[in-house]
Formats: structure tokens, sequence, C-alpha cells
């Protein structure tokens, strides 16, 4: 079977490896440290004991990379020679790394890049520490799940064989598998639920887990304080998400702070979540103050990751056993560009009606913005190499202009947190391109629900001023009911 995703499936798939990444990121600056108090503002400050730059990924979302590309590029995780080159990537990184785990050292630094060589070390290690069950093997085991969306089985034997590959022990084997059957459930059902897996572990040991998983989901993140065992890294990731409030999107950061909360190494923990809550809730429900700035090894950032997880999902689909690779679609696909003079005049570029320091555009403005323009907010997809590379201040926005409320599942926290973004912006003094294809439908709701909930402006004036300064506007109405709905905060009979 070669499923084919709906655009919610393929938002929660692109969430996986950003969820991720943010949920690392977030915890980098306190790793080692104690519990924090419930209320205890957690934010990406970076700093922590290896000096992280502000949004900058930790070992966890590195070591998911180079799974990630091979699945991406349509190899079959269950090659070897596939596996060799994902263990060559790791002994190289390794070498320079800032930080490596314990274990992972121990085995990757010991070893010629090869996976014959690193499955020796790895079970010489656990002979001789009596143990490997660290968490180091699922922290990065999200991505595998990508792969094997149309497999449950063939998930289960793939994560529990690149675990071994440096964690020989079983109970890191079983987290993996439970992990990432909830990640493509997940993905797929768009729910959560850890215990999917379960079936899929060998019968002397499913109570166990079981157990295990109840006590998670009966204590709170900072009592699984033995967090570098495999075991309650799992739990206490699973205690964040399932003590966050499920009601919408803003479960993703509300799971990945009590997960930071629960002290000791926080990111490892953040990052397990994040794969997770990313696969249940998507990349659109990321906050754009995290997409801003996440980055890491080697040399990647939201959005690039974002496209990565879209790659896997099409490059990754199994069908009667064997790989088929389908290709992504536009921006999402890697490419240099995404071509929407087809959809006839593009280079539409004006002042917002109600700050001077946004610009509103179609997609062809990004060809020859004004010099002044030092910020760009994409509400349609672009090309890798579409906005100019100049620009340090980028966000691209999941939003698409469909009537079909199933395409915009996260829609109210799309628009209320890119406006946000906007504000947030402009307070650094930045002057901002918002732009979509055509400047038609996104680009004047975006801009009204902007002035109507940071620039004083009644919703209704805002909507009318914005489209009168944009030649083809004429926002869909599932986007007019929505920023009017959101926007209603502001007295209409405001001159």
């Amino acid at each position: 079977m070669n499923r084919k995703l709906t655009t919610a499936q393929t938002d929660r798939a692109a969430g996986v490896l950003l969820g991720m990444a943010c949920g690392d990121a977030l915890g980098a600056g306190y790793e080692f440290g104690p519990p924090l108090p419930e209320n205890a503002e957690v934010t990406m400050k970076g700093g922590g004991g290896f000096g992280w730059a502000p949004g900058e990924w930790t070992d966890d979302t590195s070591m998911a990379v180079p799974i990630a590309r091979a699945i991406a590029a349509g190899r079959d995780l269950a090659d070897e020679r596939v596996l060799d080159d994902i263990v060559a990537q790791w002994v190289d990184w390794a070498r320079t790394a800032p930080d490596v785990g314990i274990q992972l050292r121990a085995v990757l630094s010991r070893t010629a890049p090869s996976v014959a060589a690193v499955r020796v070390v790895a079970r010489e290690h656990h002979d001789r520490q009596g143990r490997s069950a660290g968490n180091g093997s699922l922290m990065r085991t999200a991505p595998v799940a990508l792969a094997y969306l149309d497999d449950p089985e063939g998930l289960a034997v793939a994560a529990r064989a690149i675990s071994s590959l440096t964690h020989f022990e079983a109970d890191a084997g079983d987290a993996c598998v439970l992990w990432c059957l909830a990640i493509r459930h997940a993905v797929l059902k768009g729910e959560l639920d850890v215990r999917v897996g379960l079936t899929a572990l060998p019968v002397e040991r499913r109570e166990r887990w079981a157990e295990r998983i109840e006590e998670a989901e009966a204590q709170q993140p900072a009592y699984f304080s033995r967090n570098g065992w495999v075991v309650q890294a799992l739990q206490g990731a699973w205690s964040a998400i399932s003590h966050a409030p499920a009601m919408d999107a803003g479960q993703l950061r509300l799971a990945l702070e009590a997960a930071v909360r629960g002290g000791k190494d926080t990111d490892t923990v953040a990052a397990i979540a994040g794969g997770l809550v990313g696969a249940r809730w998507g990349a659109s429900a990321v906050p754009g103050e995290w997409r801003r700035i996440v980055h890491g090894w080697p040399g990647l950032g939201a959005a690039e990751l974002v496209r990565l997880g879209v790659q896997a999902v099409n490059g990754g689909q199994r069908v009667a056993g064997s790989r088929q690779a389908r290709p992504a679609g536009g921006g999402d696909s890697g490419d240099d560009r995404v071509d929407y003079t087809r959809l006839g005049d593009v280079s539409t570029l004006v002042r917002h009606p109600h700050d001077a320091g946004v610009w509103l555009g179609a997609a062809g403005a990004l060809d020859a913005l004004p010099e002044d323009i030092d910020a760009v907010v994409s509400l349609c997809r672009v090309g890798s190499a579409q906005v100019p590379t100049r620009i340090r201040h980028r966000v691209e926005v999941r939003l698409i202009d469909n009537d079909d409320p199933a395409k915009n599942p996260n829609l109210d926290f799309v628009l209320t947190d890119t406006v946000a973004v906007i504000a947030a912006l402009r307070a650094e003094g930045r002057t901002v391109l918002v732009h979509c294809a055509q400047a038609q439908s996104r680009t004047p709701s975006v801009a009204a629900l902007y002035a109507a909930l940071y620039r004083d402006v009644p919703v209704k004036r805002a909507l009318a001023e914005v489209c009168a300064v944009l030649p083809v506007a004429n926002p869909k109405r599932f986007l007019r009911a929505a920023v009017t709905r959101l926007g209603g905060g502001v007295r209409e009979n405001a001159a």
C-alpha cells in the first residue's frame, strides 16, 4: 500500500523532527539542573554546561538528522550499507561535538565507522558495565517512525535494530519500539497513545512496561530523576505530555516546558517528548518564537527540518515490504524555488496601511526586496533558496488557503501565533515583509489580524483598509471568519 497522507497528516509528520529539535533546544540551557517550580518560565535561552547558543539543539537532534536524511533519500533502514553511512556520520560528528552522552562516546570513539564494528563495541560495553540502557538511542529514534507509516511490524524491527547499534540492553530497544509506534499512531490518527506499541514487545515484558506507563501518568516529570536511564527518560517525557492540557495545539508548548521543569537530563527528555507531541499537533503548532531561532548541526534550521520531515514521509513509503519514493510537492520538496507565476502577477509589494514597518506582498516580491526589509514571514510554501540570503530573520508559516477545516486543524493558533511573531519582530526594530503566493487571501487576513491585535484598529476596518491597498485581495470566507472572531476584542466603534 502506498499511503497518500492528508494535509493534516503531512503537517503532523513535519512536526516530528521540528518538535524534537525544539524540545532539545528548549532544554539545553537547563541540562543537569534541578527541577523547576511549576510556574517557572522556560525559554530557549541557551547556555548551560556546554555554552549552547539560544535555540541550538544538542546531540539528541544531531544524531537523528542522519537517520532522517537516509529516509528522505528513499533508502532502506534495513540495508546494512545505509546503516554504515549513518554510523559513519555519527562517528564523524562525535569527534567534534561538544556534548556526547557517556555511553555513546564510549561506543563511537572506540570503533571503526561501520555497523559491524559498532555492534561489537556496544556489546562489549554492555558486558563490561553490566548494563547499557542509557537514553541515547531513544533520544534519536523519532525519525525512524516516518519510514514505516504503512508497516508497523517493520517499524518495530527497525526501531529495535537501530537502538541496538549503540545500546545492547532490551529496555532501550523496547523504549524505541514503544515511542516509534506511538509517533506513527499520532501522525496517522492525531492521537496520543503510547500503549499502542505494547503488543509489539516480547510477551514477558509487556506487563512491566504497562506498569511503567501507568506510573508515568500518576507522577509528575520531576519524579523521574534518574532520567539518564532510558526507562525514566520515557516516563518523564510521557508524564510531561500526559499532564499537559490537551484541548488544543497549545499542548505542545506546555508539554515541552513541563519536560524541562522536570530537571536533570532536560534536553533529552524534552526532545523525546517533542518528537511525539509534534507528531500529534504538527509543525503548525510549534510556536513561531521557537521556529525563528531553533538551529543546530549540521547547519539546519526550522524550515530545513520541516522539509526533511516531509521528504522523509514522501521518500519513505513502504510498498509490499520495499521502498518506493514519491516526490514531494512545492517548497516542502527542497526545491530552490516555488514558481507562482502561473497565478498571474505576483509582484505586489505595498506598505501596511497601519504600520509602515510592515510590507505586504506576493511571492514575487522576494525577488526585489527593498533594502530596509530585514525579516520575512512567509505564509505560503517557498523554495529553499527563495528568500534572499541576507535575510537572517525569517519564519515559514504553515497556513493552507482552503475552506476545508481539516486542512488547518490548528487555525486559531497559527493565526494568533503568526501575528505575535510579526509584533515581536517589529518590537526588535525589524522591517518585516509578510507575503503569501498572490497577496490575495492569507496576506490580507494576517495583516488585518495584526492591525486588530497590535495596532488597536477595529477588525472590520482593518480588513477593509488592508484589502484596499492590495490589488487582488479577497480573503477566503474561513479566514475572514477567523480574523473577525480572533480580532473581535477591539472596539468596533473606534475611529
